[in-house]
């Protein structure tokens, strides 16, 4: 019999214990893509847009740290999606998020609202 809480889960859902470490790992992952990419955001526009010529040495590192990053929070949220059953249509939408200054971050946010709901994590 299902009660209004479990109803919603959906059939092969993972185990609850690795859906919430799942969750916690794309959290991880959604904020240090967020971070890095507004790091990146910020190199561009001083580059390329204030046309400052003499940038720090460490400034150079942003770019690919930022490209590492973002592919391990594609892995962490990949991890998440199948082990909640997400569509792929959401799958690769909240995939995209983490190409977008913030969006990553807010996506995250009402995301994992709902998924501890949905759970009772």
């Amino acid at each position: 019999m299902t009660t209004p809480e479990t109803s919603a889960i959906p059939a092969g859902a993972a185990p609850i214990d690795a859906i919430r470490k799942a969750l916690k790992g794309y959290r991880i992952m959604a904020w240090a893509t967020g971070i890095w990419l507004i790091a990146l955001t910020y190199e561009m526009v001083v580059k390329y847009i204030v046309k400052v010529e003499d940038l720090p040495g460490w400034m150079d590192l942003i770019a690919p740290i930022h490209g590492w990053v973002y592919f391990v929070y594609l892995l962490f949220t990949a991890n998440l999606a199948v082990k909640v059953r997400w569509p792929i249509g959401k799958t690769i939408g909240i995939l995209l998020a983490g190409t977008i200054p913030l969006l990553g971050v807010i996506v995250e946010h009402f995301q994992t609202k709902k998924l501890k709901a949905q759970f009772n994590l």
